[in-house]
């Protein structure tokens, strides 16, 4: 059990009257002076894990993490709650560092955020030794692993330089997403083979997951976002010249969008990213640039405009949505262009071989995932470790959701897997497929193929068929496919079991798509918002919450604060719900502070007090 005093620190400062069970034990382990590793979902509460034990224990919390946005974000969010925090980056004048840096010195911060790469300044570091340090927490520590999607070498500075500490403090790292290489490599590389580790699990109910192969990306974009007006999203692509395409085609539509990437001046990413935080504008276009550092809460969908690189970077991004527990949409838009693109990129700015390995065997396993004919959720817990889950469907997925006849493929894939057989596994995708399209090209009538009895066996199917019907017996697990800039093909125990007459291959024929849960979805006259125990709001309800959002924004526009920060959205559900009319009614809603209801109770009761049916 968590002691009596972090209750009430959770109570006053952050308006909950229990821990989340994941929290509860990082929280004791961290009162207790114990390192440990937390590897928890977004949108899990992990900030929570350190920023109690901080306001209670007597020294200074330092907190690592790699982007100014996500510094000033979680800066900004402690301030209106009272609690003494700052941070020192490159983006300050020297007049704002000094002052800030004697505030620190003076004693009078509890939380201060740093980027790594000031370890990197000796002078700097030797202020932070003079300092009473209590805990050292380590946020997106996946970035210390090169197995990690956003490996930033800096990262390796911090566990030399807490050796360096007059006195060891209490180090924990925290990470949303991390296999079992990028674990061990945190485990490794930040000293902390001997912390405690807490995995929470990484799934995240309230999201829908689809995958879409479609050819009009744009027109596919437009329509879904058209029949989203009003709900907040993010559209990731790979290129800036996609960034940029997609976001005026967004403009000319009348869509109040905006767009993100590394080639536009600071002033004007920041200026994007200010109009996305403070509901200026509904959806932002961007490539992964806009990153670590968004934690808007009320985000209803995520589009992958193209597929990503890796998995981690996949997850992480489409977590973006839905951090408030309210149902939302991660859509990934695949098209076998995607593959060239990345292996591209990979060679062009990989030179190190390893690397390059470990960056193609991620892209493999993403391109598994976009062809895979079972249930995406299950397919990305396994993926990152979750292997005992007792169910095979979510039921909350495209491919759960896919309606159609069951048909058996087993004629088709045995003829490829004679293929590749009587090829001696030398071949890849191409090749395999021609043979049994029974194209006589000259490259297979040289090496005889055309002679093989399977030759042209699947002359029946065209070219996009055969391929795509490899390319899902390689994400089901019957083909394994090398890595490399030429994959090759080999046949799996599943694939030989088949051909032995052991097993058979089947697979669902969609004949009509279920309608897929929509993030705020109609039922009769009531609507499903917010958050997972779903409150129902009815039409009358769900004004008064808009009526709320209005009141909200003006707050925030005068705090100079983004609107989430003041409350998010599920506290405002909950306020329509239940229409409190004294304080006291307030304080009983979760996420109400004591700090935040002496600041904005009266407020919003005098919103909800003119609010007229």
């Amino acid at each position: 059990m968590v002691q009596k005093e972090a209750l009430t620190v959770l109570k006053r400062y952050f308006g909950y009257t229990s821990f989340r069970p994941g929290q509860e034990d990082v929280v004791e382990a961290l009162l207790n002076n114990k390192d440990c590793m937390a590897i928890m979902p977004t949108g899990a509460g992990k900030s929570i894990c350190f920023q109690v034990p901080a306001l209670l224990k007597s020294g200074l919390t330092i907190v690592f993490t790699p982007l100014i946005s996500l510094m000033k974000d979680q800066v900004d969010g402690l301030r209106l709650q009272q609690i003494p925090a700052t941070s020192l980056n490159s983006s300050l004048t020297s007049e704002e560092f000094n002052k800030r840096l004697y505030e620190v010195r003076s004693g009078r911060i509890k939380l201060l955020y740093l980027a790594p790469e000031r370890l990197e300044l000796e002078w700097f570091c030797n202020i932070l030794r003079s300092l009473p340090i209590s805990q050292i927490i380590i946020d997106e520590a996946h970035c210390v692993s090169q197995w990690g999607h956003d490996f930033r070498p800096s990262y390796k500075n911090i566990a030399p330089f807490v050796k360096t500490l007059p006195y060891k403090p209490t180090v924990a790292a925290f990470t949303a997403t991390a296999t079992a290489e990028v674990e061990c490599d945190m485990k490794t590389l930040l000293a902390l083979e001997q912390a405690t580790v807490f995995v929470t699990g990484f799934d995240r109910p309230n999201l829908y997951f689809a995958v879409e192969h479609v050819s009009n990306r744009m027109h596919y974009v437009l329509t879904f976002v058209q029949s989203h007006v009003g709900k907040t999203g993010i559209i990731y692509c790979i290129t800036r010249k996609d960034v940029e395409l997609v976001y005026e085609m967004l403009i000319k539509s009348g869509v109040k969008a905006g767009y993100y990437h590394a080639g536009l001046p600071d002033d004007v990413r920041k200026k994007q990213q200010e109009l996305y935080a403070y509901d200026k504008i509904d959806v932002i276009v961007a490539t992964n640039a806009f990153g670590m550092g968004i934690d808007k809460s009320n985000v209803r969908y995520v589009i992958h405009y193209q597929m990503p690189r890796n998995m981690e970077s996949y997850y992480q991004e489409a977590g973006r949505a839905g951090r408030d527990g309210g149902q939302s949409e991660c859509i990934l838009l695949y098209n076998g262009r995607d593959v060239m693109i990345h292996k591209f990129l990979i060679d062009q700015s990989i030179h190190d071989l390893q690397r390059k390995h470990i960056e193609l065997t991620h892209l493999k396993q993403m391109t598994d995932y976009c062809f895979g004919a079972t249930c995406l959720r299950h397919y990305i817990l396994r993926y990152f470790g979750e292997t005992q889950l007792g169910w095979t469907q979510c039921d909350n997925c495209s491919a759960c959701h896919k309606s159609g006849q069951r048909v058996n493929l087993t004629r088709e894939a045995k003829a490829i897997f004679h293929a590749i057989a009587g090829t001696d596994e030398r071949f890849g995708l191409t090749m395999i497929a021609s043979i049994v399209a029974g194209d006589k090209t000259e490259r297979i009538i040289k090496q005889r193929f055309d002679q093989l009895p399977i030759f042209g066996a699947l002359s029946d199917m065209d070219d996009r068929e055969i391929k795509g019907l490899i390319k899902q017996l390689i994400a089901t697990g019957y083909i394994a496919s090398s890595v490399g800039k030429y994959p090759i093909l080999s046949l799996n125990v599943a694939a030989e079991e088949v051909l032995a007459g052991l097993g058979e291959v089947e697979q669902i024929r969609p004949t009509v798509v279920a309608k897929k849960t929509a993030p705020f979805k109609d039922s009769g006259n009531t609507r499903v918002i917010g958050s997972a125990k779903s409150n129902l709001l009815t039409n009358n309800h769900m004004s008064l919450f808009e009526h709320l959002r209005a009141h909200r924004k003006q707050l925030a526009t005068e705090a100079g604060v983004p609107p989430y920060l003041i409350f998010p959205d599920t506290v405002l559900i909950d306020m329509a719900s239940m229409k409190p009319s004294t304080l006291a009614d307030m304080y009983t809603i979760k996420g109400i502070g004591e700090v935040k209801l002496k600041k904005y109770g009266m407020s919003f009761l005098k919103a909800l007090g003119n609010y007229k049916d």
